[in-house]
């Protein structure tokens, strides 16, 4: 089984592969065509990144900057907007439903390193998948980590750090992320 197989099963796997360096690379390209172009050229996502996507509607908006480990693991739905310096660390499926909205600096990261620092140093990790539902807004500068979904018309406040799903139509926020009544 290549390292590859072992992130996408989400089993324990090497990221210094010389496989996943190449697609890694390629997202680079991709994400420094979109963070260069002039917007007027590059719409709503430069052409590279949008072919690099596991799904990227035409009408989905992605702001520059813009950051992404492969790409190749993101799904967007049809009208989802990610503010300025979005950062999606995608070693595991990131799927984004429909209308949901990210604002700047939301970062969301799959990859989970290994706790023994003999096995970190040696680039043991493993990709969790995220899951944002429909009609999602995550406020400015909120983390979300591998492994969380958040269900359909939540609210993620500003800052809050989501170790745990998030029930539809819930609002979360502090760190740890909790329910807001």
């Amino acid at each position: 089984m290549s390292e590859r197989d072992k992130m996408t099963a989400g089993e324990w796997y090497c990221c210094l592969d010389g496989e996943l360096e190449g697609l890694r690379q390629l997202a680079r390209r991709a994400v420094h065509q979109h963070n260069t172009m002039p917007p007027d050229e590059r719409g709503n996502m430069a052409p590279a990144l949008a072919l690099l996507f596991a799904k990227a509607p035409a009408d989905a908006f992605i702001e520059a900057p813009f950051h992404c480990s492969y790409g190749v693991n993101i799904a967007l739905g049809s009208r989802v907007y990610l503010n300025a310096g979005c950062t999606i660390l995608d070693s595991g499926t990131v799927a984004i439903g429909e209308r949901s909205m990210l604002g700047p600096g939301v970062h969301i990261y799959c990859a989970e390193h290994h706790k023994d620092a003999a096995l970190r140093k040696a680039g043991i990790e493993m990709a969790r998948p995220v899951s944002i539902g429909e009609d999602v807004w995550i406020g400015g500068g909120a983390t979300i980590l591998g492994g969380v979904s958040i269900g359909d018309g939540a609210i993620v406040g500003a800052g809050a750090v989501v170790t745990k799903d998030v029930p539809s139509g819930a609002t979360v926020v502090g760190n740890p992320a909790r329910i807001h009544k």
